[in-house]
């Protein structure tokens, strides 16, 4: 198969043959309950041919497949609402079996990586490359269960609780950047078991359940927006500056200027900003007409400015301040925003095609480039031929 294009450049190539896992999990959820489970799963059966990168991408399929199916059920996020008719329990039921397998399979693959000694930098990349993505599918398949109605969650408010997932977890790639070491979060053990319970509960007693307050006027949607912020900037985000400042107090800093340990947030700003002014300037009020396809859009480019931070921390290269993809971006937001375009919504249905198809096509391309460079096979155990 014919190599698609080369994103990685042989600087970064180099690097990854250096390159060494370092990463610290101190969460007691996942230290003393995840992990034996996982060590459990993976030894359960004979699984020694499965490939751990298959592993990896069928979790990722699962959290795909939840958001195609409440998209399906629940398309605007109105479902919820009082009035509406309800999303089957049965979805509640599968959404919570699949989320929770994505999650298990996500803590299996490295064990099974190493249990068949076929650990490779191209792994960990496609791992942590996926998850990236999975925020957009994650947030938005939770969003279902409370909607958009009187008692739900606005439209407007979700996009910024969704930035806040995406901060989180790009504070943990900024770290590595950093300091050489991946510092897992602790919230993200406690918010997919919390998650995968709460669908299933959602099955039982029913949505209307989430429209009573859970004390006084407080609702569960309100709880639902301050767990996911206080743990953003009252946990990750002081643990995160915490780690570097170690560094930095250990002279073990990877970069020693203000503006070096700082450009991995440079575009992921850009794309804040450029996706905002569209929400706030948009002339049809496009997040309330298409919540779901902006949520997708604006996800994806995050998850394709994030893989390009991931190759350049675990090749210890330096971080590109300008993603390509931001450029066109500045233009479809200057049109949309502007009223030269008569159709902001085909404006944005093309858009969204068009940031999904590019970076599917980054992905497949670093994959089959770092499989050539390793002499693996993405997907299997075996060597391949040499014919």
């Amino acid at each position: 198969m014919a190599l698609l294009y080369e994103y990685v450049t042989q600087e970064q190539l180099a690097g990854f043959d250096k390159y060494k896992y370092s990463a610290v999990d101190s969460n007691p959820l996942s230290v003393y309950v995840m992990h034996p489970f996982w060590n459990f799963v993976v030894k359960v059966r004979n699984t020694l041919w499965l490939a751990p990168n298959l592993i990896t991408f069928t979790g990722f399929m699962f959290l795909v497949v939840n958001f195609l199916m409440l998209a399906f059920y629940d398309y605007d996020f109105n479902a919820s609402a009082v009035g509406h008719q309800h999303v089957p329990s049965w979805v509640w039921v599968t959404a919570g079996i699949f989320n929770f397998l994505a999650y298990t399979l996500d803590g299996v693959d490295g064990k099974q990586a190493r249990r068949t000694n076929s650990s490779t930098p191209l792994g960990e990349l496609f791992d942590h490359g996926l998850d990236s993505w999975a925020c957009i599918f994650f947030v938005a398949t939770v969003y279902s269960i409370f909607g958009r109605g009187p008692s739900g969650v606005g439209v407007a408010t979700l996009y910024y609780i969704l930035w806040v997932v995406l901060f989180s977890f790009i504070l943990s790639h900024w770290e590595k950047y950093n300091t050489g070491v991946l510092f897992l979060p602790w919230g993200y053990d406690i918010s997919q078991v919390t998650i995968s319970l709460v669908y299933v509960v959602t099955a039982v007693v029913g949505v209307e359940t989430w429209y009573q307050p859970v004390l006084f006027y407080f609702l569960y949607r309100d709880l639902f927006t301050f767990m996911i912020v206080a743990c953003s900037f009252l946990v990750t985000l002081p643990m995160s500056l915490c780690n570097v400042f170690r560094a930095y107090r250990s002279n073990s800093l990877k970069h020693s200027s203000v503006y070096e340990a700082f450009l991995p947030f440079l575009s992921p700003v850009l794309l804040f900003v450029l996706s905002t002014i569209w929400v706030l300037f948009s002339p049809s009020d496009i997040l309330e007409l298409q919540p779901r396809l902006y949520y997708l859009m604006v996800g994806t480019a995050f998850a394709n400015v994030t893989c390009k931070l991931i190759v350049c921390q675990m090749s210890n290269t330096r971080c590109q301040p300008l993603s390509w993809l931001l450029l066109p971006m500045a233009a479809v937001v200057t049109l949309a925003v502007s009223g030269l375009v008569a159709d902001e919504m085909l404006l944005l249905h093309l858009w969204t095609a068009v940031v999904v198809l590019a970076h599917i096509h980054y992905g497949v391309s670093v994959v089959q480039q770092l499989s050539g460079h390793f002499g693996i096979l993405a997907f299997s155990l075996k060597k391949p031929s040499s014919d």
